[in-house]
C-alpha cells in the first residue's frame, strides 16, 4: 500500500534496469517495492538492503503489484506475460526505466542510439568522442550500467544511450536531443507477433516526441528505413530535424548535411563546417564500421566537438570485445571473436570485412534464422563451417554442398581445435555465431571468453 501519502512504484525484474529505477525511484520518494519473478543476483540484493528498498524473488504477489501509481517494467519481460497484462487491465501507467529516468534528468542531454546493428560499438564511440573533448557525459542503457542509476548516483550533463526495441515500446514522454538510427533487419519478430512492421514502427518510437530543436540521424542507404521515413514523411509525424548518412554515390544529402563516404574519404558535412578523413586512418575497418563512424561523427558535430578533435579521436578509439575483436594469429591462422554476432546480418558485415580465406565458426540457439543473405559471401569467401551449437541442423540443412566441409562441435574448445586443423597459414578463423548463446554459454560474452581461452589453449 502507500504510506504517508507517497505514490508506489513497482518495478518487475531485478536487473541492471530494475535495480536503476529503483534507487531512483526511492531516491525521488516513492514508495519502491520490486518483483522478480526469479532469482535475483546477490550485489543487486545488498544494494537494494542497503537503500531500504522491499522486494521479493521468485515470485510476483499480486496484491503488493496491484496498487501502484507506476509499474518499470524490465526490458526482457513481454506485455504477454500474464502479470503484465493484469497490471494493465487495472489501469497502472507501464514505462520502460529509460521513460522513468528521463522524469528526472533535468537539464541534461540525450543522445540514443538504436538500430538492429552496431548500436553497441556506436554508443561507446560517441561516447569516446565527447569524453576525449572533455564534456562532462557517461555511457548508459544496454551498454554501460543503467540511465536512471546514472542519474541517481552520479548525473551528468550528456548521456550517451544504447536503446533496444524492448525499450522504446515502454515509452510515452522520452525525448533524446539528437536520435540515431542505424538500420534495420529482422530481429526478436517472436516479441512483435512475427510482424517485421510492428518491430520497425518499434525502432522508430525514437522519435516521436521529437521536437524540431531535435535532431534525428539515419542511415539513408538502409531500405526499410527509407521506406518507413516516407510513411512518416506523408503523415506529418516527424518532427525533429533529419541528417543523413550515406555510402552511394548517387544519393545528395538533404541541404548538403550529412556523412558521406566515397573514393576511401569520408566527409561529415554540419554547421557549414566539413571534416574529412580518408577511411584508412579510422581504427575500426569494415564497411559497418564506417556507417557507425559517419553516425557517431554527425553526433558529435551536433554537440558542438571541433573536428580536429573529432578526426583525433576517430584515430584512438578501440572496438568493443566480442565484437570483431582480433583474438591472436596461432602459427600463421588469425582467430576473430565476433561472439556478439548473435543474428545473420551482423555476420554479413563481419564476413563483409574479411579479407583472407576464412573458416567460420556458426550456431548457437537458432532464433528461425535465413541463411540465404549470406550464401554468397560464403561462397567467396569460407573454406569450412565449424558448427557450435545443439542442433546444427538448420546450418548443414543452408550450407551443404556450398562449402567443402562442415563439422559439429558441442563446445568452445572443440569447435577452434576442429577449426584450427582444417586452416593453414594466411587463412582466418572467425566466431560469428549468427544465433543466441544460450544452448551451450551463459551469454554472448561467455561465448566469447571461452572462445579466447580455447585459442589461448591451442
Amino acid at each position: 500500500m502507500t504510506t504517508g501519502g507517497q505514490k508506489r512504484l513497482i518495478v518487475l525484474g531485478a536487473g541492471e534496469s530494475g535495480l536503476g529505477a529503483a534507487l531512483l525511484g526511492k531516491q525521488q520518494g516513492w514508495d519502491v517495492f520490486v518483483s522478480d519473478g526469479g532469482a535475483i543476483k546477490d550485489n543487486y540484493k545488498d544494494a537494494m538492503h542497503h537503500a531500504g528498498i522491499e522486494f521479493e524473488e521468485g515470485r510476483h504477489t499480486e496484491e503488493k503489484i496491484l496498487n501502484a501509481q507506476c509499474l518499470v517494467k524490465s526490458p526482457g519481460i513481454p506485455d504477454k506475460a500474464p502479470i503484465v497484462k493484469k497490471v494493465h487491465e487495472a489501469g497502472i501507467e507501464v514505462c520502460s526505466e529509460i521513460e522513468f529516468g528521463f522524469r528526472y534528468k533535468g537539464d541534461s542531454k540525450i543522445i540514443a542510439i538504436t538500430g538492429s546493428n552496431g548500436k553497441s560499438t556506436t554508443t561507446k564511440m560517441t561516447f569516446h568522442l565527447l569524453k576525449e573533448a572533455g564534456y562532462d557525459v557517461s555511457m548508459v542503457g544496454n551498454i554501460g550500467i543503467s540511465f536512471a542509476k546514472q542519474i541517481a548516483e552520479q548525473p551528468t550533463e550528456w548521456y550517451v544511450m544504447e536503446v533496444s526495441s524492448f525499450q522504446l515500446d515502454d515509452i510515452h514522454r522520452f525525448r533524446p536531443d539528437v536520435a540515431v538510427l542505424l538500420n534495420i533487419t529482422p530481429d526478436h519478430l517472436d516479441r512483435y507477433d512475427y510482424k517485421l512492421d510492428n518491430y520497425i514502427a518499434s525502432k522508430f518510437r525514437i522519435t516521436e516526441n521529437q521536437t524540431g530543436n531535435d535532431f534525428f540521424i539515419l542511415n539513408q542507404d538502409d531500405p526499410v528505413i527509407n521506406k518507413y521515413m516516407l510513411n512518416m514523411i506523408s503523415a506529418h509525424s516527424l518532427h525533429a530535424k533529419t541528417i543523413y548518412f550515406t555510402m552511394n554515390n548517387e544519393q545528395k544529402l538533404p541541404e548538403n548535411e550529412g556523412g558521406m563516404i566515397h573514393d576511401d574519404e569520408m566527409t561529415i558535412n554540419y554547421g557549414g563546417e566539413e571534416l574529412k578523413m580518408s577511411i584508412h586512418d579510422l581504427s575500426l575497418q569494415g564497411k559497418h564500421n564506417q556507417y557507425n563512424t559517419m553516425a557517431a561523427g554527425i553526433s558529435a558535430r551536433i554537440a558542438g566537438i571541433r573536428r580536429e578533435k573529432i578526426r583525433e579521436s576517430f584515430a584512438t578509439f578501440e572496438g568493443l570485445e566480442h565484437r570483431l575483436e582480433f583474438v591472436a594469429t596461432v602459427r600463421g591462422v588469425d582467430f576473430i571473436n565476433d561472439s556478439k554476432a548473435t543474428n545473420v546480418n551482423s555476420v554479413w558485415f563481419a564476413l563483409e570485412s574479411m579479407k583472407k580465406p576464412t573458416v567460420l565458426i556458426l550456431g548457437g540457439q537458432d532464433k528461425g534464422n535465413d541463411y540465404n543473405e549470406l550464401m554468397e559471401l560464403v561462397k567467396d569467401k569460407v573454406k569450412a563451417i565449424v558448427c557450435m551449437g545443439v542442433d546444427n541442423a538448420p546450418i548443414h540443412n543452408a550450407f551443404k554442398g556450398v562449402v567443402p566441409a562442415i563439422i559439429d562441435t558441442a563446445s568452445a574448445d572443440e569447435a577452434v581445435k576442429a577449426a584450427f586443423s582444417v586452416s593453414e597459414k594466411g587463412d582466418v578463423v572467425l566466431l560469428s555465431p549468427a544465433c543466441a548463446s544460450f544452448d551451450l554459454f551463459k551469454n554472448y560474452e561467455d561465448r566469447g571468453k571461452q572462445f579466447k581461452e580455447a585459442v589461448k589453449g591451442l
